[in-house]
């Protein structure tokens, strides 16, 4: 099924879309929530949680891509979670390190909280990525979106870990450029 046919489901208020959305996108959700949480049941309560979410937000949202709007749902669910179950352990595993990381660039400044302007932080940002090599994009959102670790990076691109390292660090500055002279024009 379309992902307009399922959206027109929740706009109809048939409660088919979340069974059909679950049947499409239900593997892809799982494996975020798993690779952020690393725990089968907190994942597929996540991933439950998103569907309950989706069905709340459609309408009004009226997304133009169900899989990327329900991948960002779980993916949100999960950070929460993984925060929430983790706060004593701050700066173990990846989670943490990827947040670290990008903490950086995403201060204060940019008032990403705000939920009027998150439209436009997440337009700003994939207009970077659009922009960037593939291979460096595919890293950069394998490891802040799926939360890959450095190593899971380097073998999937037959790379060194301080390529990576390397990479990240560069596509970092250049997004904090960006932002530093985009997001206060927004």
């Amino acid at each position: 099924m379309q992902d307009s046919q399922i959206i027109s489901l929740y706009v109809a208020r048939n409660e088919n879309a979340i069974t059909k959305t679950a049947e499409k996108y239900g593997d892809y959700c799982t494996s975020i929530a798993l690779n952020i949480l690393q725990n089968m049941q907190d994942a597929e309560e996540c991933v439950n949680d998103t569907w309950l979410r989706t069905w709340n937000s459609i309408p009004p949202a009226s997304p133009s891509s169900l899989g990327s709007y329900v991948g960002r749902i779980t993916r949100n669910l999960a950070f929460d979670r993984y925060k929430n179950s983790h706060r004593q352990k701050r700066g173990n595993g990846q989670i943490p390190l990827a947040l670290e990381e990008l903490e950086e660039i995403t201060a204060s400044d940019y008032d990403v909280q705000n939920a009027w302007r998150e439209a436009e932080f997440m337009d700003l940002i994939n207009r970077f990525l659009r922009k960037l090599p593939e291979r460096q994009r595919n890293i950069f959102i394998r490891r802040y979106f799926y939360t890959d670790s450095v190593s899971d990076i380097a073998k999937r691109y037959g790379i060194s870990q301080a390529n990576v390292l390397k990479i990240l660090s560069g596509v970092r500055l250049r997004l904090k450029d960006t932002l530093d002279k985009e997001w206060n024009n927004v």
